[in-house]
């Protein structure tokens, strides 16, 4: 199985102390999938190429990560094959 990078809109909270809190990512197709857990944050770099604040999240059972590039672009790291 590869991986890419999907570049994806994204609804999040941003908080008074400057932090953010993604919670719904939307597809180009138009598919919405809720976040249901966001499990860590740090910054790093993707094994797809890029680098920003990465989230360890969960939708329904699977896990990904969402990372925030700080240019106002997020992508996931999308499973293929």
């Amino acid at each position: 199985m590869t991986r890419r990078k999907v570049y994806v809109a994204v609804s999040a909270e941003h908080e008074s102390d400057g932090s953010c809190r993604p919670r719904e990512i939307r597809l180009a197709n138009g598919s919405k999938y809720e976040i249901d857990k966001i499990l860590q944050v740090s910054r790093s770099a993707s094994v797809v190429g890029g680098r920003g604040i990465r989230y360890r999240i969960r939708i329904g059972r699977a896990e990904t990560n969402l990372y925030d590039e700080e240019n106002g672009r997020w992508f996931v790291e999308a499973k293929f094959g």
